[in-house]
């Protein structure tokens, strides 16, 4: 019996399996220890004396060794874009926490400055876990963070520079008032944890901190007008059943009339707000796009909007604990993802290092109120080296077509398709819910009709080993509509055995009047970060390739269909390496 596939089509098995894996933290409201916070103290002890480098990413976020999770509070100050981020000094997997801190000008190079905050104090010694930045008027910047304490609970703790005329803000303080919210009678202080950026609204700033009441995802919502003591709604803003413990909320506005990003304070008639949550059992985040009703404390996702596992999600594969901001330069909303590793951990001692972060994408709400778009930092494109450039090439059933002239593992390929007719579109099941799962039975080498067509990233010479980026076209029961099926499909990514190889997928929300689909594939070694449609749905898969690496890896556009798929337009660049945290002088 297929097992893995029977507890994909039973979710609430799943759900049902998962609170018995942890149950040691719902059993127990003051155990700080959750699930995603494994410490394995055998290899706190193991420095990277050594870090191997066949899988390390050349323009992707990453210090120069060891653990990375969560990106916190990213922000602009005084002419430089600050990102703090959760690392282990110490080793390649989770523990011994701190929050570093990089800066850049451009967000493609990045120099390393000291850790801003780590554990020094009681209300933080055990801990400091994930937060935000909020910059206070009068241009002063404020850390939120999550502390855990000497009795092992979450409470919640500000810093603030030492130095605020300091560009670079080295040094940050943490003052003895802390914490300023504790969890209080009711609230579970083993789940209490990621506040976030604050908002200012008739007269007081407001917070959310992630949480849950038994199998209840929630959000609190914390007021105060002075941004040291503050005072519990009656209510959360916003919670959902059975969806577990919510991490890393983020709550935003976004515009209905432009692209153009908010500030975090944003309100009025042409705004609606976003509710991000990190879900701790499933690892994928979701969101919602709704209404906030700041006079009752109340947010109401729209009804194109579903809470939870069957949610809008910002990106279908490796990609957590996100955190956006309002960058005030460009006028824009900007994300931060946390790509984490798939590999196993004793593999992540032996390179080195564990985790990325994603390239910053702009991101904002699509011209239909339904869905947010998200695309990568123009800043990117400076980084752009050798460009091959394809038109009007006609890919027939079966066909591959290498893209020669770049370095195919560090590169950026952008391409339009088209097709002549969907009239012979396969028939889509209403079965086929779960699009990860279509992904599996239907993948690249699947035959069909209008699809599967598109990219095979870090795809060795004879293909023994390929991730391919593909999508399929399919007949919805309504003769005018189709459904459209985007997969990251690591499944064929290594000859490596015992590593996680998942089919990732999501369905493309993209109107195909003109016969017209695009793809951008951002490749780097062991990333490939892609946007479909414009941004409709991204997926980001971490791969590790044992033939495919470095020189030896190749890029082909390909069509297993039996309808002629054409390449309109493609380009493709080799990408430059910036600076990387390297050390600021």
């Amino acid at each position: 019996m297929d097992v893995s596939r029977f507890l994909r089509k039973s979710p609430a098995l799943v759900f049902y399996l998962l609170l018995v894996i942890v149950a040691f933290d719902f059993g127990d409201e003051n155990c700080a220890v959750e699930a995603r916070h494994k410490v394995y103290p055998e290899y706190q002890s193991l420095p990277a004396v050594s870090v191997k480098y066949a899988h390390r990413t050349g323009y992707h976020f990453q210090p120069p060794k060891h653990w990375i999770n969560d990106p916190n509070g990213p922000m602009h100050y005084k002419g430089w874009y600050h990102l703090f981020y959760q690392y282990n000094p110490k080793g390649a997997v989770w523990g011994n926490i701190v929050w570093a801190h990089s800066v850049s000008k451009d967000l493609v190079n990045w120099r390393a400055l000291p850790p801003a905050i780590y554990p020094t104090k009681p209300f933080d010694i055990n801990g400091c876990w994930s937060g935000s930045a909020t910059v206070l008027p009068g241009n002063r910047p404020i850390i939120l963070y999550t502390g855990i304490d000497t009795k092992n609970h979450q409470v919640q703790n500000y810093a603030v520079p030492a130095n605020a005329s300091d560009p670079y803000l080295r040094e940050w303080t943490k003052p003895d008032n802390n914490p300023i919210v504790d969890p209080g009678p009711g609230v579970n202080a083993s789940a209490f944890r990621d506040p976030t950026t604050a908002w200012f609204e008739d007269g007081h700033w407001k917070i959310l901190v992630g949480s849950r009441r038994k199998h209840r995802g929630m959000a609190y919502l914390y007021r105060s007008r002075d941004f040291i003591h503050w005072t519990k709604a009656k209510h959360p803003l916003h919670s959902a059943p059975k969806t577990g413990m919510w991490e890393c909320p983020d709550f935003f506005p976004v515009s209905k009339n432009n692209a153009n990003g908010l500030d975090t304070s944003a309100l009025g008639q042409g705004v609606k707000h976003v509710l991000k949550v990190s879900l701790d059992l499933t690892r994928y985040e979701y969101y919602t796009i709704g209404t906030y009703h700041p006079d009752k404390d109340r947010y109401m996702p729209d009804n194109t909007s579903a809470d939870g596992w069957s949610g809008l999600r910002y990106d279908y594969g490796n990609c957590y604990a996100s955190k956006t901001f309002f960058d005030p330069v460009k006028n824009r909303r900007l994300l931060w993802g946390w790509a984490n590793e798939s590999d196993a951990v004793q593999s992540d001692v032996q390179k080195g290092w564990a985790g990325i972060q994603t390239i910053p994408r702009k991101i904002w709400l699509d011209s239909y109120g339904k869905q947010l778009l998200q695309w990568p930092v123009e800043e990117l494109e400076t980084l752009r080296g050798q460009n091959v450039h394809m038109s009007s090439v006609k890919l027939n059933n079966g066909e591959h077509v290498e893209i020669k002239g770049i370095t195919a593992a560090q590169a950026d390929v952008d391409v339009v398709f088209s097709f002549s007719s969907l009239d012979g579109a396969e028939q889509f099941d209403s079965s086929w819910l779960n699009a990860q799962d279509l992904c599996g039975l239907k993948g690249s080498g699947v035959p069909g009709n209008v699809g599967p067509f598109g990219l095979l990233t870090l795809a060795s010479e004879h293909l023994e080993e390929f991730t391919p980026v593909f999508f399929r076209i399919f007949k919805a029961d309504d003769q005018n509509k189709h459904k459209v099926l985007m997969c990251s499909d690591a499944r064929s990514s290594s000859l490596k055995s015992g590593i996680y190889k998942p089919s990732f997928a999501g369905f493309v929300d993209v109107d195909l009047s003109d016969g017209k689909i695009s793809l951008r594939s951002l490749i780097d070694h062991s990333v490939v970060e892609s946007f479909g449609a414009g941004g409709k749905t991204c997926i980001t898969s971490r791969v590790y390739p044992t033939l495919a690496l470095l020189g030896n890896a190749r890029l082909f556009t390909f069509n297993n269909g039996t309808q002629t798929i054409t390449i309109e337009t493609l380009d493709a660049w080799s990408m430059n390496r910036p600076v990387m945290n390297q050390a600021l002088e």
